[in-house]
């Protein structure tokens, strides 16, 4: 099992590892900095360095529980030594988009008790399906996205946390519901703390303090049907 350094230090960005296995283009280290794409946050890439030479990691998967890192010239690589490193400022933009995110779900949440029910996460934007809205006029939601960018400013503390399972649902209803969609299996739950304003059961890599975000703009508001508005958004 690839240890995940990216769940204890999301600005660690690179390595050294092992190889411990390679199958076509698909290589596994004993432990990565490289985020796999899941809960809509997409794949690092970055090289990884062995024998003077870098090759390309193109993307990152997480199969049946194994990390897989896919290389664009696995003939160049060998088992052993490896040193991983990511594209930072790849990671960076996602880890904005990311705690944005966040950030934007409790205003709507607090405000209007808005849950998400899906998002995805890119580089260079980001969008968050919200239940509770639709009725809103685009003055209200522009308000909403006004309050959203004055909590990024207060650059609040983001901070991690693992706690059993048990612990973890009885935090409140909005992470009961979101530690219900996690498998049964799952015994420990890792939460990401945004200063007072949330709580959220996560698996993804987040800046350290709000404030790191700047600020954003929405791009469109999209109804998705079934009481359920897509916010489209960008940092600038």
């Amino acid at each position: 099992m690839t240890k995940e350094l990216f769940l204890e230090d999301s600005y660690l960005t690179s390595c050294e590892a092992e190889i411990t296995a390679i199958d076509g283009d698909k290589v596994t280290l004993d432990q990565t900095v490289f985020y796999p794409a899941g809960g809509g946050q997409e794949t690092d890439t970055g090289v990884l360095i062995q024998n003077g030479q870098e090759i390309t990691v193109v993307k990152v998967k997480k199969e049946n529980g194994e990390i897989f890192h896919y290389v664009s010239e696995p003939d160049k690589l060998s088992l052993g030594p490896v040193t991983a490193k990511l594209d930072w400022d790849r990671r960076q933009n996602l880890m904005k988009h990311h705690t944005l995110l966040h950030v934007i779900a409790a205003v709507f949440n607090q405000e209007h008790d808005s849950l998400c029910t899906g998002n995805q996460i890119y580089p260079d934007k980001a969008r968050i399906d919200l239940t509770g809205i639709t009725e809103l006029s685009q003055e209200e939601i522009d308000a909403l996205v006004s309050k959203a960018n004055d909590e990024l400013e207060r650059n609040h503390e983001v901070s991690v946390r693992t706690l059993p399972r048990e612990e973890a649902e009885n935090i409140s209803g909005v992470i009961k519901t979101i530690v219900n969609l996690i498998p049964k299996a799952v015994k420990e739950i890792r939460l990401v703390k945004i200063g007072d304003i949330d709580e959220q059961a996560c698996g993804g890599t987040h800046v350290k303090q709000t404030g790191a975000v700047g600020k954003f703009v929405l791009d469109k508001t999209k109804n998705k049907g079934k009481g359920v508005t897509r916010l489209e958004v960008r940092t600038i």
